[in-house]
């Protein structure tokens, strides 16, 4: 299967028709394969416009939204981002290409340790990942420059806020359980800007400052 013709397929037909513009963004979508971050029985849906199961009750998402979601961060390079949900790790495999540094928390040991595996295999020596409640941030190495939930809270866990550096940008699906609002949030002058992005459906953010473990 030629993967490259797909990931340019991919740019070309999902992500700049839905105005995503950024040339380092398109450009980090070419490079990046998808299909190294995909369970087997679903590669031949890699580069596909709509999300994929990965096990544990989580999934990758679909690349625009990866890509909507890269791009709002306004990532120049020199960044220190925190993710919360490392996931497949393919969400972090971009941020990693496109800021100075990434920190991810990932509360699935399964899918950590297969992350790890795989971004370390790919190369990527400025990611650090570990188990845990991303709710609850990574105090021990904040403030961080921006930060990017990858699954959908009722609000933005405080924590998170706290550790969002000045001139920071946060940005998450907030909501109910089976629908939200991909939402960016400004720290400026202490204060806190929000502004309302698109609609979108993500899994549960399981966490103190999030939903419960039941809901998941």
């Amino acid at each position: 299967m030629d993967y490259e013709r797909l990931r340019k397929i991919m740019v070309e037909k999902q992500l700049k028709p839905r105005g995503i513009k950024d040339p380092k963004v398109l450009d980090v979508f070419a490079k990046v394969e998808r299909h190294k971050f995909i369970p087997p029985e679903s590669i031949a849906n890699a580069y596909a416009d709509y999300p994929i199961p990965i096990g544990e009750k989580q999934t990758i998402s679909q690349p625009y939204i990866v890509a909507l979601m890269s791009e709002s961060l306004g990532l120049s390079g020199k960044e220190k981002v925190l993710e919360v949900g490392t996931g497949s790790g393919y969400q972090t495999a971009i941020l990693a290409e496109l800021s100075k540094e990434v920190y991810s928390i990932e509360r699935s040991p399964l899918l950590t340790e297969k992350a790890e595996e795989r971004l370390k295999k790919l190369g990527y020596t400025n990611i650090k990942i570990k188990t845990g409640d991303g709710t609850l941030g990574w105090p021990e190495e904040a403030p961080f420059d921006r930060v990017i939930i990858t699954a959908a809270s009722p609000g933005v866990p405080e924590p998170l806020l706290e550790q969002l550096s000045e001139n920071g940008r946060l940005i998450l699906p907030k909501g109910e359980i089976f629908s939200q609002v991909l939402t960016l949030i400004e720290k400026k002058t202490g204060k806190i800007e929000s502004s309302d992005i698109c609609a979108c459906v993500f899994v549960p953010l399981v966490g103190k400052y999030a939903w419960k473990e039941k809901l998941n």
